[in-house]
C-alpha cells in the first residue's frame, strides 16, 4: 500500500511557463536518477510516481502557480481506494452505507467526495477500485466490499432489488437542462400519478404552470425534490436538499424526507446545515481527509454521536483526528449592560416594491456589534439591507445612516474575469492575516472570479466586503455554499473583525446555528411572502430567538456536551416543557 498521495490540479499546472518543469528538476528523486517527476503522456501536465516520491514537500511549496498537493495517507487505509478520477487526482475511500427504515446523513467538509460517493451509490458513477488502466467487473467490486454491509448492498443493486431516485447539488443547472413548465417537468417523472399529492406537500401549486427558467432558486429546489420522489425508487439520494430555502422551508423538508423511511425505502442526505441534519437523519457518516485530494467514510454513528464526534475533530474506534481542534458553542451573552454607542437609527420606514410593502418601525445599531437577520424567503429581508446600504431609497420614514457602508449582496457576479489577487487588492495589502489566511484564500489568487466554485466565491466575496473602509457591513446569506467548518471559520473572522476594528455588521441567513454561534441580537421579520414584510427588533439573543421560534412552531434545546442548538421532537417532554414555560430557545 502507497504511503502518500500526490494530486495536480491541472487547470493550474503550467510546465512551461514556470521554467520547463521546474518542480522535475527540483525533485531530490529526480536528481539521484530516477524518474519521481516527470512529463504526462500528453506532454503539457505534470505527472508524479507515487511510489517514488518521498513526502519531501518541495515541489508542493516551490510549485508557482500552488499546483501540487503531496499528503501522506493514515497509516489505518489498508486498502486501494474505491475510486480515482485519474493518475495524480482526487481519490475516494470507502462508502457510506444506506440502511432501509432509515434517513443516514453524511456530514464532513467540502471536496472529500461526498457527491462522488452518492453517485457511486446510485450507479451513476461505476467504481474503478484505483485500477486506471483496467476493466473492473461486478464481480471486482463484490471481493473488495467482502464481508461487509456495503457487499450486501452492491450484491442487492446488481440484482435489481434496489431502485434509486437522485436529487443533484445543482438545481440551478435545471432550467438548461428541461424546457417546459414545472407540471410538464413533474408528468415526466410521476410513476404513480401523485403530481397533486406531493404538490401540497411541497407548496409547489402556485407555480405548477410557471416556467422552468422563471422559477427562483428556492422554487427550483422544490421541485427537483419533487422529481426524485415522484420516481419509483426505494433508495432516495438528496445532495443538498436545503439550499436556497429558509428556515421555515428547511424545516418542512427535513419533515418530508422523515416521511419517506419506511421498512421498504432507505434515504441518504448531504447536508450542511447541522441543525436540520440533526432534525432529519437517525444516523450519520462522518467524511474527512484533505480536501481535493482524498475522502475516507467513518463507520455509522447515531445522529447525535456523529455530529458531536465531527464537531469534537477525533474518530475514537478509527484513533484518528481529522481535526486540530474541537468546535464548541457557549451560550450568547447579551450584551445589553455594557456601554452602547447608537451607529444607525431608523424610524417609520415604508417601502412598496411591486404588490410588496416592507414596514420597519423603529430600531438601532450600536458600534462594534453583530447583528443577525432571521426571516422567511420573499418578506423583505434583502429590501432592508439595501435600503441601508443606499441601493434603495425608503418611499417615507427617516433613515440616519450618514456612515461608510459595505455590501456583500446575496447573488455574486460570476462572469467577471478579474482575478481573485486584483478583486481584493484591499485585503492582501490591509488584512492578510484577519481574512486571506484564516479564510484559505491565497491558493487561487491566480484565477478569474468566473473561474471560482460557489464555495470560493462566496468567501472571495466576504473578505473583499470585510477589507473596505467602512463603519457598517452588510452580508447578505454569507452560508451560502459553504461547509460547516467553513461556515463556523467564517462565522470567527466575522466576530474578530467586528472587535478589532470596533464596526457593526449585520448579517442575513438561514442557518440557525451560524447565527446562534455568531449573532450578540437579532432582527426577525414576519408578515406574508411577497406581500408584507414586517421588521421587528433588533432584540437580545434570547427575546429575538424566542419570536422567531414561536412563529416557526419549533423549541431549540442546548446539546449537552457540545452546546450546539437541536430542534426538539414536537411532543416530546422537552418540548412541552419549554412551550409550557414560553422558552422556545434555550440561549
Amino acid at each position: 500500500m502507497k504511503k502518500r498521495i500526490a494530486v495536480i490540479d491541472r487547470e493550474k499546472c503550467h510546465p512551461v511557463e514556470c521554467g520547463n518543469y521546474l518542480c522535475a528538476t527540483l525533485c531530490p528523486v529526480n536528481r539521484l536518477g530516477a524518474e519521481c517527476i516527470h512529463p504526462g503522456e500528453d506532454d503539457t501536465k505534470a505527472r508524479i510516481d507515487e511510489m517514488l516520491c518521498t513526502g519531501c514537500s518541495i515541489c508542493p511549496k516551490r510549485c508557482p502557480f500552488g499546483a501540487i498537493t503531496i499528503i501522506n495517507l493514515p497509516e489505518t487505509l489498508k486498502k486501494p481506494p474505491v475510486h480515482r478520477y485519474g493518475e495524480n487526482m482526487f481519490e475516494l475511500y470507502s462508502l457510506p452505507t444506506p440502511l432501509f427504515g432509515k434517513v443516514t446523513g453524511i456530514v464532513g467538509k467540502n471536496g472529500l467526495g461526498k457527491s462522488t460517493a452518492l453517485k457511486i451509490i446510485a450507479d451513476v458513477l461505476q467504481p474503478n477500485l484505483g485500477r486506471l488502466n483496467e476493466e473492473i467487473s461486478f464481480k471486482d467490486v463484490i471481493q473488495y466490499f467482502k464481508g461487509t454491509e456495503t457487499q450486501k448492498f452492491m450484491e442487492k443493486v446488481h440484482n435489481h432489488e434496489i431502485s434509486f431516485s437522485y436529487k443533484p447539488q445543482q438545481v440551478d443547472l435545471i432550467p438548461k437542462q428541461f424546457k417546459g413548465t414545472v407540471h410538464q417537468l413533474l408528468q415526466g417523472v410521476d410513476t404513480h400519478k401523485k403530481i397533486e399529492e406531493i404538490a401540497e406537500q411541497l407548496h409547489l401549486h402556485d407555480f405548477l404552470d410557471t416556467d422552468i427558467s422563471k422559477i427562483s432558486g428556492g422554487e427550483l429546489q422544490r421541485v427537483a425534490m419533487a422529481a426524485a420522489v415522484l420516481k419509483n425508487a426505494n433508495l432516495y439520494l438528496f445532495d443538498e436538499p436545503t439550499s436556497y430555502l429558509d428556515i421555515k422551508q428547511r424545516v418542512a423538508i427535513s419533515k418530508f424526507i422523515q416521511s419517506l423511511a419506511s421498512p421498504n425505502t432507505a434515504l441518504l442526505v448531504i447536508e450542511h446545515d447541522l441543525v436540520i441534519l440533526d432534525h432529519m437523519t437517525d444516523l450519520v457518516n462522518i467524511m474527512y481527509g484533505f480536501e481535493g485530494v482524498y475522502g475516507i467514510v467513518s463507520g455509522v454513528k447515531t445522529t447525535r454521536e456523529g455530529i458531536n464526534t465531527f464537531l469534537e475533530g477525533y474518530l475514537k474506534e478509527e484513533n484518528i483526528r481529522f481535526r486540530d481542534h474541537a468546535i464548541t458553542f457557549e451560550k450568547s451573552d447579551d450584551r445589553s449592560g455594557g456601554t452602547l454607542t447608537k451607529l444607525v437609527t431608523w424610524s417609520n420606514i415604508h417601502k412598496k416594491l411591486g404588490n410588496f410593502l416592507l414596514r420597519a418601525e423603529s430600531g438601532t445599531l450600536h458600534k462594534n456589534e453583530i447583528i443577525g437577520i432571521l426571516g422567511e424567503n420573499g418578506i423583505g429581508k434583502t429590501s432592508f439591507v439595501k435600503i441601508l446600504a443606499g441601493v434603495l431609497k425608503p418611499d417615507t420614514g427617516e433613515l440616519d445612516t450618514k456612515i461608510r457602508v459595505a455590501y456583500k449582496p446575496q447573488y455574486l457576479d460570476t462572469n467577471s474575469d478579474t482575478t481573485v489577487l486584483e478583486f481584493l487588492q484591499e485585503a492582501v495589502a490591509h488584512y492578510t492575516n484577519q481574512l486571506i489566511n484564516p479564510l484559505n484564500i491565497e491558493k487561487f489568487f491566480g484565477q478569474k472570479l468566473s473561474e471560482l466554485s460557489g464555495g470560493q466565491l462566496q468567501r472571495v466575496a466576504i473578505a473583499h466586503c470585510l477589507s473596505q473602509n467602512a463603519e457598517l457591513f452588510l452580508l447578505d446569506e454569507p452560508s451560502a455554499y459553504l461547509d460547516v467548518e467553513q461556515r463556523l471559520l467564517i462565522s470567527k473572522v466575522i466576530k474578530n473583525i467586528a472587535e478589532e476594528r470596533d464596526v457593526t455588521i449585520l448579517v442575513v441567513d438561514h442557518d440557525l446555528m451560524f447565527l446562534d454561534y455568531l449573532s450578540d441580537r437579532l432582527i426577525v421579520f414576519s408578515g406574508t411572502p411577497a406581500k408584507e414584510g414586517i421588521l421587528k427588533g433588533p432584540f437580545a439573543m434570547k427575546e429575538g430567538m424566542n419570536l422567531f421560534l414561536q412563529e416557526l412552531g419549533i423549541t431549540l434545546r442546548r446539546d449537552v456536551s457540545s452546546k450546539r442548538p437541536r430542534i426538539n421532537k414536537v411532543g416530546s417532554v422537552k418540548d412541552r416543557e419549554q412551550r409550557e414555560d414560553n422558552k422556545w430557545y434555550c440561549g
